[in-house]
């Protein structure tokens, strides 16, 4: 035990350690928590790469979001690949694929710094992707794939390339998606690591990983004669089997260490000032994981193991040397530990090494109250129960709130009729095998929004039936479907009802599914709020599965290929056109707004105060986080509405409030056009 530590009393050095750790579950989460957020990223993960084809990439979470972590200023990383462009190894690999259908990409790592390989021999003629072809340059006789041109290819007109991965930001949040090839083989480089895990990690893990491959990112080491053409071997898919290995008190100290970094050592600093970045400190974690076998990773021990990775980190910064879990000879350090930045590192590490680990851990502002609470409170007692740190409730919030957030990746890529038909057939089958609760909820709530968009999309493409029964069946289809997808979905899926009801004109239909919404509504706040102070067993007794029908969901996300309502095509055309495959929309504003448009067709009188309402939801209404973001939206239909009832002076006041918004949806264009029109002198301008 570190000499500093050993000074302290047993007892409260102990109770600041189950302290710290309770603390952390508080901020990073319980273990059932990151279980829960594991699961549903992953079966959607999964449903993404079995829906994918010829044109239609696999696409994969990765980084600290599919860890288990939530912090509020995480990146969202994504690797996308084609299925039909594979790296191989050897030549005799050949044999596993249908040569035919897929393009066989040969990795030459000969010449190659540890960790990065060539990538070569493709046949021109059969290349699936036209961005392989553009990034072939011909070097020493060999055709080879260039890192740089594929990445520059690949890097959208609104992102900058960023390592492997082109960025991105939408309101705030930082998308970074890396465009990758695929190996569904163990790289040769690596093949001694099986060797090295003789405890840790268990050796079905260890087959699990090498049985998976691995992923080839458009990155080359910074130097010179190979930035530009090497690839380097990504293990993203072992590193997040091997986080999933860590016990929970294993992934805190990551979690904790992570906190170190950006509280503590990135403080100030600019993205291009940082040196040292999460991929270093899970890499310690891992080998002290593995190096350490005995370690005690209890929770009174919590605290000795982050001093143990805190030690490893500061004698590699002191050697400039980061050794690569899967290749030790690939130094990760290279050409970003070096020099004086390298120093000042080392520097302000040992700074914090030699006040020791109590006064390290006072500068994590996050983490410092729950050391005090126990130096402030000589006895007081540490409760280490997790389950008394979230309510039911809460967990159950938690929940639905993961399973919206993956499900809308899954809105964007099911466009057309056969994908939608080709998701529902691959739910088919995955229910048919093994799922978790967490699993099950998640393609339930995939299936309902797949049957809203079917039935949508089938709805645009029926040609006008002049027979009345033809019209009648088709029509008892798309409500069915609709129907179907609420009962899967949460409670704001029937809203999808009323707008296809006024879409048909039956308006009154559509306001009665309004005012069961509303209804319903009324009573799940009255019922969350009686949970909550008294809880009910059959609440319960529910499975998540039966709860969702009881969720509300404050957004509504519309496909915008898909048109839903007339009134909303220009937003949604305008939108898409800006790069965003949704319009968000918030779903007492778009209630009101049917509410409002139905009430002018079936009693004018009610009008007014239909739009009353909306214009109380729109101004007064949006303190939540997801609700400010759709603010653009909000204004922009509030002003469709005025302008509908000849009030030209509000709608203009409105469209210029909707562009003085955040432009979340990317629906200015639109909107100043609804503004030149109205300044012009028309005032029929419908949407």
């Amino acid at each position: 035990m570190d000499s500093y530590i050993s000074k302290e009393n047993m007892d409260d050095w102990q109770r600041i350690s189950e302290s710290v750790f309770m603390g952390l579950c508080r901020i990073i989460g319980t273990s059932e928590q990151v279980l829960m957020r594991r699961e549903i990223i992953d079966i959607s993960d999964k449903l993404h790469i079995l829906k994918s084809e010829k044109k239609v990439p696999c696409q994969m979470k990765n980084g600290s979001n599919k860890e288990g972590f939530r912090f509020e200023d995480s990146d969202i990383d994504l690797m996308v690949w084609f299925p039909d462009n594979m790296v191989i190894w050897d030549r005799s690999q050949t044999q596993f694929y249908n040569l035919q259908r897929r393009t066989m990409i040969l990795s030459d790592g000969s010449g190659s710094p540890p960790g990065y390989t060539l990538l070569c021999w493709l046949p021109l003629e059969r290349a699936n992707n036209d961005r392989v072809q553009m990034a072939i340059v011909r070097k020493h006789g060999r055709l080879i794939v260039s890192s740089f041109k594929y990445r520059t290819y690949t890097c959208p007109t609104d992102s900058y390339p960023h390592g492997p991965c082109a960025t991105s930001f939408v309101s705030g949040l930082s998308f970074d998606v890396a465009h990758c090839f695929v190996s569904d083989f163990w790289p040769p480089s690596a093949s001694l690591w099986k060797s090295r895990c003789h405890f840790w990690p268990k050796p079905h893990v260890v087959n699990d990983i090498i049985r998976k491959g691995c992923h080839l990112v458009a990155v080359g080491p910074k130097l010179e004669d190979h930035m530009d053409n090497e690839w380097r071997i990504s293990f993203s898919v072992a590193e997040q089997l091997l986080v999933r290995s860590l016990n929970h008190s294993q992934f805190l100290v990551y979690g904790l260490l992570k906190l170190l970094l950006k509280e503590v050592l990135n403080k100030g600093s600019s993205e291009d000032q940082t040196i040292l970045c999460s991929y270093h400190l899970k890499t310690a974690v891992f080998w002290v994981v593995q190096l350490h076998p005995t370690l005690d990773w209890g929770l009174q021990n919590f605290l000795q193991c982050f001093w143990v990775c805190f030690k490893i980190i500061l004698k590699w910064v002191y050697e400039g040397f980061c050794p690569n879990f899967f290749i030790p000879e690939n130094n990760i350090y290279l050409s970003k530990v070096y020099g004086g930045a390298q120093h000042d590192l080392f520097i302000r590490l040992h700074g914090l090494y030699e006040k020791g680990l109590i006064d390290c851990l006072m500068h994590i502002s996050s983490i410092s109250q729950y050391v005090r609470n126990v130096q402030c409170n000589p006895n007081l007692t540490i409760c280490t129960d997790e389950k008394t740190l979230i309510s039911e409730k809460g967990f159950e919030s938690d929940v639905f709130f993961e399973v919206m957030n993956v499900t809308y990746d899954h809105l964007e890529t099911d466009r057309c009729i056969r994908r939608c038909m080709k998701t529902l057939r691959i739910i088919e089958q995955m229910v048919e095998s093994p799922l978790t609760q967490y699993e099950v909820v998640t393609l339930q709530k995939v299936t309902s929004i797949v049957l809203q968009s079917a039935a949508f999309i089938l709805h645009n493409q029926q040609p006008n039936i002049s027979v009345n029964k033809e019209r009648y069946v088709a029509d008892r289809n798309f409500y069915f479907m609709l129907k179907l997808a609420a009962k899967f979905g949460c409670v704001t899926d029937r809203l999808f009802i009323a707008m296809y009801h006024y879409r048909m004109q039956r308006y009154q239909k559509a306001l009665d599914v309004i005012e069961v919404f509303k209804y319903k509504t009324s009573i799940l706040k009255f019922r969350n709020l009686t949970n909550i102070e008294m809880g009910t067993e059959n609440a319960q007794e529910k499975t998540y599965s039966k709860k969702m029908a009881d969720y509300f969901w404050i957004v509504t996300p519309l496909v915008n290929t898909i048109c839903y309502m007339e009134e909303l095509r220009l937003e949604q055309f305008c939108s898409k056109l800006n790069g965003r495959g949704l319009l968000y929309i918030p779903a007492y504003v778009l209630l009101h707004m049917l509410e409002f448009l139905c009430y002018r067709h079936v009693d004018p009188m009610k009008t007014k105060e239909a739009l009353g309402y909306l214009q109380l939801e729109v101004g007064f209404n949006q303190e939540n986080f997801a609700l400010r973001n759709a603010r653009d939206i909000s204004w922009e239909i509030l002003g469709v509405c005025k302008q509908v009832t000849g009030n030209v002076r509000a709608a203009l006041f409105c469209y210029q409030q909707s562009l003085a918004q955040n432009q979340y949806n990317k629906i200015q264009t639109v909107t100043e056009e609804r503004i030149s029109c109205i300044n012009e002198g028309p005032q029929n301008l419908w949407a």
